[in-house]
């Protein structure tokens, strides 16, 4: 299981990397590899506002389906639309190709308030 460390991380499972004044978020390999073969991923909030831990889209995998939930408060500015005809990119590359969205945070120094990789791996038992 992979654990990136320039990542930051929360208890629901999704990853969030720096990318400027954004953010990309996504979910952990520990979620995917949980779910299992993912076969469809929904966000229907982009251009939304939302708040932290609001439900941003839903993750559809064989056996679940998972809501996913927003690691800042912030607008949804992305989808990462080859989801939509290669889901399965999540299982595969669930740190690179595999990122699902790309949000403008309210304060971008709420990431501070995210689980390192050594917390996450705490967390998940690796």
């Amino acid at each position: 299981m992979e654990i990136p460390n320039q990542l930051r991380y929360t208890k629901d499972h999704e990853w969030v990397k720096i990318d400027g004044d954004i953010v990309v978020v996504g979910i952990t390999d520990f979620a995917q590899g949980e779910l299992g073969d993912i076969v469809y991923v929904e966000v229907e909030t982009l251009n939304e506002t939302l708040a932290e831990e609001e439900v941003f889209g839903t993750v559809e995998a064989v056996k679940t389906v998972s809501d996913l939930f927003l690691p800042l408060a912030g607008t949804v500015l992305e989808f990462n639309k080859t989801l939509e005809d290669a889901p399965e990119t999540v299982n595969q590359d669930p740190y690179g190709d595999g990122w699902m969205i790309k949000l403008k945070p309210n304060n971008m120094s709420d990431v501070e308030n995210l689980l390192t990789a050594e917390e996450y791996k705490s967390l998940v038992g690796a």
